[in-house]
């Protein structure tokens, strides 16, 4: 890990290049799950430095950051709300691998944003930032930007989820059914891959800004326009469907009048459920990075558990191909346990620990904030995990599913995945918004 003193050395020798002052008030952002974020000013302006935390993380991806620096630059020629890139940092700047942007105005905070007077406004201005993306073709940028192959891209999927361990009977329903429902492919253009809630900034009902394009590439529009309606980046706006600013009808009629494309509802479906899937191995490969010793960062840990609201999410979108009669059969979850007596359990320690790092809470600031906050919700999983230790794993099960033997016809397996999907998510994320709605309509009961 590079020091504070060391890095700011080194963003000065690529800010020199630029004919911009050394930078002064260098401070890490918040969050930032895969790329670290670093503000300063620079004379009387304020930028931001997104950097690969090693040189050994970015090795796999598909392109580097300079490729990643040239589609920031056309998307932001070609009308979008995307920040200005001054400068990308060069090997003898000695501080691995990133660009300086300009700074942006605004908040990426979902819950700020959902507060604004005008979410509707909001949702027509990102229907016209994700066309003017789509507007662009592979010709309009470098070569290194990959084209998806759907087939492929399911088949990586696959060898993900049989590396993990092939053991997740709800995910082994996904992959089959994205084998069975794969669209045609279409005629490819940008997707910026990661359009979502998180990624986006906001003032005053305008759209500022979209970060984080580091998963750019050329495929079906449909796939961002679906991305960001999951769930999971919905941030508790349950109740919204379309990014959690307004409806899917609203979203669909202002992208298809700034694209003049027909928006085809079958594919957003394929779509939503094959990021769906994509996002739980994603979550899965962070324990795996942990693990490793990749990517030590304790976020990573937390965020493997997140595997288990896609589970549920998916469920929740594969459960409309099921027979009437399996789909009508309730879940019986039970996440009752008994009062522990005697000597204090470890999920006891577990949450007097997380109380304890409540006191610190003011006495710290920035990502060691964010930090705290993330180890306080490992602790709280660990805390659940000690009373309900949930299972959600069936090897045998997920192999009989990819192979197409056993589906969502057979007698009994939905309500016994509804039932498991709903004791595993009580324990990992009890907050999670999807888990009310799933209950209500599973169980029939608060």
């Amino acid at each position: 890990m590079i020091d504070a003193e060391t890095l700011s050395e080194g963003l000065a020798k690529a800010l020199a290049r630029a004919g911009m002052e050394a930078p002064d008030g260098l401070r890490r952002l918040t969050g930032g799950a895969t790329m670290e974020s670093w503000r300063f000013s620079s004379g009387a302006e304020d930028f931001v430095l997104r950097r690969a935390p090693s040189l050994e993380f970015m090795a796999d991806r598909p392109f580097g950051h300079a490729t990643e620096a040239a589609v920031i630059r056309a998307a932001r020629a070609a009308g979008v709300t995307a920040p200005e890139v001054v400068v990308e940092l060069a090997p003898e700047d000695g501080i691995g691998s990133g660009f300086v942007m300009r700074a942006l105005p605004g908040t990426p905070n979902p819950k700020d944003i959902f507060a604004m007077e005008d979410p509707a406004g909001l949702l027509r201005q990102v229907a016209r930032d994700l066309a003017r993306i789509h507007s662009l073709r592979p010709a309009d940028l470098p070569e290194d930007v990959p084209v998806m192959d759907y087939r492929e891209a399911i088949a990586d999927l696959r060898a993900q989820f049989i590396e993990a361990g092939g053991d997740r009977p709800i995910i082994a329903l996904g992959l089959k059914w994205m084998e069975d429902n794969c669209p045609e492919a279409c005629e490819p253009v940008l997707n910026h891959g990661d359009y979502r809630m998180g990624n986006i900034l906001a003032q005053d009902s305008q759209l500022t800004g979209v970060l984080d394009w580091e998963l750019a590439h050329f495929g079906d529009p449909h796939e961002d326009l679906a991305f960001g309606c999951m769930a999971v980046w919905r941030f508790g706006r349950y109740d919204r469907p379309a990014l959690g600013l307004g409806s899917l009808e609203d979203y669909f009629a202002a992208y298809e009048a700034e694209s003049g494309r027909r928006v085809d509802r079958e594919r957003f479906r394929y779509w939503l459920a094959h990021r769906t899937v994509w996002w739980a191995m994603g979550c899965l490969r962070c324990a795996k990075v942990w693990r490793d010793g990749s990517d030590r960062m304790l976020e990573r840990v937390v965020i493997s558990r997140r595997t288990s609201e896609q589970e549920l999410d998916l469920l929740m979108l594969l459960e409309e191909d099921a027979p009437e009669a399996e789909r009508r059969a309730s879940a019986d979850p039970d996440i009752e346990a008994p009062a522990p007596t005697g000597e204090a359990t470890s999920g006891e320690i577990a949450l007097a620990v997380s109380e304890w790092l409540a006191t610190l809470k003011d006495k710290v600031e920035g990502h060691d904030r964010f930090q705290l906050a993330v180890a306080r919700n490992a602790l709280g999983m660990i805390a659940r995990d000690d009373a309900i230790v949930p299972m959600l794993e069936d090897a045998d099960l997920a192999q009989e599913i990819l192979g197409g033997g056993v589906g969502l016809d057979e007698p009994g397996l939905l309500a016994e995945l509804k039932t498991a999907a709903l004791e595993k998510l009580a324990a990992d994320v009890p907050k999670y918004p999807a888990l009310e709605a799933a209950w209500a309509k599973w169980v029939g009961e608060d």
